[in-house]
């Protein structure tokens, strides 16, 4: 048997090993893409998954080569190398044309390619795409390796005239290729929109009194505006698969014109039960937005560059909610109350043009796909295809596992189950406050609308802060993963990694609620709750730093399930919150009220740690989360 009859029959016989090693990243890949220490090499995010792939690429043709030279004297047939086949249909080329190999750099990077293009990352904990299960990703080769044979086409051909990037990330196509000015202005964009729909939230609490005096209607029922609206926000990472099919500009477009669209019935509403309707449809719409929005930071900016953007994006979403209630409070102390849906209906109307302007399609598959349809326009060759359009996945199918898989990690991972709680608890204290301090500051220092606003920058100034140590932590990861090499030898990451920012923050977390709580008396200086309150958003922001990334690098098939989960139990806690929490405060006493809360993240500040020290043990009995 030649050397060629060989290829045939290993084609033959396994005809999906090729593309089962371009769209399935190794474990090595994946730690690359997080940034991690993997293999030997010695600083996080030093070495690309695209260098790996060339570097064994290399290796594998040193390999043919010796086969070649050993092959030589055997047979006069063998000339053509493992290596040529795998570039060159053999099937389809015309014997009389001389063999031209295909680029290294095509199908290595293609492979690089779609470790990246995998998944996009949000550390603000509202949107990432999912890895899907091995066992689908087979089946889903072996479809499309049937669809291929009968059409006659071969797995080297379909490889051949699969569309990557040209050059990698210098393609001028790649939205990494754009200049870096024109990324900051899209990051700008982006951060602005997640600002908005977080800022909308808050600011309507600063609408009660005025309102409640026009719709004749009690502060509790008032309060369900801000519950709905929470709410439809729990729902937007369930529309994140979108982003796969349509790319994220449609999402951006779409989402944030429904948001700006239902702004209008609460501006013009005539009675409460318009005003709840139309809080929660402006959640639901900008939601969406908030889901898809991070990913486009991995789009635009590469593993080792993408952490201040990435900081700058994360913090927009907490920072929101912080401003609203100064912003609303100064808008409905000298205006009346439906100035703060005008005041909204401009901004999120100046955004959306921003967004139709300034920011383009930045989803690297999406891009892959117009990249091939111009390909076969200008060639007319219609072979040409993105990997994108090869998948058998449908949209029913996928937004039908985004709405199971998160319920399944809840009732399955108690490590998910626990952190989403914490998390949950800490975003519903977060609410609660919009009903507490103006209870507090009110009562306690007389303190009119737009001061009570101005109470709420402690927890934004602290939350800045947070969002400014983050470089510490990643420090503090790579001092683990280094102490780890010297006891094992393997220079790794672990998910556990992540959780030291959790651990700092539980006591931050807790004597800060405790500080405020029992510093809420006449004659103590309004300041001292204030600080309180600041140490326990430095905390806060420290908890969900840890936590989020923590979820991703633990699940990291189900990425995109466990922060969909996460959001889902944290926005039902923080829609819940605010509906008791002024009862609470009238019954228990403001030292109290706050000390209860203070106590039961007392009683959760255990769990950071116990799941550093005993998370390997707990994931290796997992049947969702990554082993070690």
């Amino acid at each position: 048997m030649n050397e060629r009859e060989k290829v045939e029959n290993h084609h033959a016989t396994h005809p999906h090993s090729d593309a089962t090693q371009i769209n399935h990243p190794t474990t090595h890949d994946v730690d690359l893409e997080k940034g991690q220490f993997s293999g030997s090499h010695g600083t996080s995010g030093s070495t690309t998954p695209q260098a790996s792939h060339t570097a064994s690429a290399a290796t594998a043709a040193g390999h043919n080569e010796k086969d070649k030279e050993k092959d030589l004297d055997s047979s006069s047939a063998s000339s053509q190398t493992d290596d040529d086949v795998g570039f060159a249909p053999i099937s389809t080329r015309p014997q009389s044309q001389p063999h031209q190999p295909r680029p290294m750099s095509r199908q290595s990077h293609n492979s690089a390619t779609l470790s990246h293009i995998s998944r996009s990352r949000s550390n603000n904990g509202f949107g990432v795409d999912d890895l899907e299960d091995e066992a689908e990703k087979e089946d889903d080769a072996d479809e499309e390796a049937a669809a291929r044979e009968g059409a006659g086409e071969t797995v080297d051909e379909e490889k051949r005239f699969e569309v990557s990037w040209e050059g990698g990330d210098s393609d001028p196509l790649n939205p990494r290729s754009l200049a870096t000015w024109r990324k900051w202005i899209i990051i700008a964009v982006l951060s602005a929109g997640s600002f908005a729909v977080t800022h909308a939230s808050a600011i309507y609490t600063a609408t009660y009194t005025q309102m409640n005096a026009e719709f004749h209607c009690s502060r509790i029922v008032a309060t369900l505006g801000l519950s709905f609206f929470v709410l439809g926000i729990a729902l937007g990472p369930f529309w994140s698969p979108l982003a796969e099919f349509y790319g994220r500009r449609p999402i951006y477009i779409c989402s944030f014109a429904g948001f700006l669209i239902w702004l209008i019935p609460s501006a013009v509403a005539k009675n409460i039960q318009t005003m709840v309707i139309a809080r929660f449809f402006q959640g639901l719409a900008g939601s969406a937005f908030l889901s898809v929005s991070g990913g486009t930071v991995g789009d635009l900016f590469t593993r080792d560059k993408f952490q201040l953007p990435m900081a700058i994006f994360a913090l927009s979403p907490f920072i929101g909610p912080s401003t609203g209630p100064l912003v609303g409070g100064l808008i409905n102390t000298f205006t009346s109350w439906r100035w703060t849906h005008y005041f909204l209906i401009i901004f999120a109307g100046v955004l959306l043009v921003c967004v139709v302007v300034l920011v383009p399609e930045t989803y690297h598959p999406v891009l892959l796909k117009r990249k091939a349809a111009n390909l076969r326009k200008t060639t007319g060759d219609n072979r040409w295809h993105a990997p994108i359009e090869r998948t058998t996945k449908s949209v029913a199918s996928t937004v039908g596992n985004s709405l199971l898989r998160p319920f399944q990690l809840l009732l399955l991972e108690p490590m998910c189950l626990i952190l989403d709680i914490y998390t949950a608890v800490l975003l519903g204290v977060l609410y609660l406050f919009f009903g507490a301090f103006p209870l507090v500051f009110r009562t306690n220092y007389g303190f009119n609308l737009w001061q009570v606003g101005l109470t709420f920058m402690g927890l934004g100034v602290s939350m800045v802060l947070g969002c400014s140590i983050t470089p510490l932590w990643t420090r503090v990861r790579n001092g683990l993963a280094e102490k780890r090499f010297k006891k094992t030898g393997i220079m790794k990451g672990e998910p556990e990694d992540q959780l030291p920012p959790v651990i700092v923050g539980a006591p931050l977390i807790t004597g800060g609620l405790f500080m405020f709580g029992f510093s809420t008396y006449p004659w103590v200086h309004w300041i001292v709750p204030i600080i309180g309150s600041s140490i326990f958003g430095l905390g806060m922001s420290f908890a969900f730093t840890g936590i989020f990334t923590f979820l991703v690098d633990a699940y990291p098939r189900y990425a995109a399930s466990a922060l969909a989960a996460n959001a889902l139990v944290r926005c039902s806690f923080a829609a819940a919150f605010p509906l008791f929490g002024i009862q609470m405060y009238e019954k228990l006493g403001f030292q109290w009220a706050t000390a209860l809360i203070a106590f039961i993240t007392l009683g959760m500040m255990p769990f950071p740690y116990i799941f550093f020290v005993f998370g390997k043990r707990i994931r290796a009995r997992s049947r969702f989360a990554a082993r070690s």
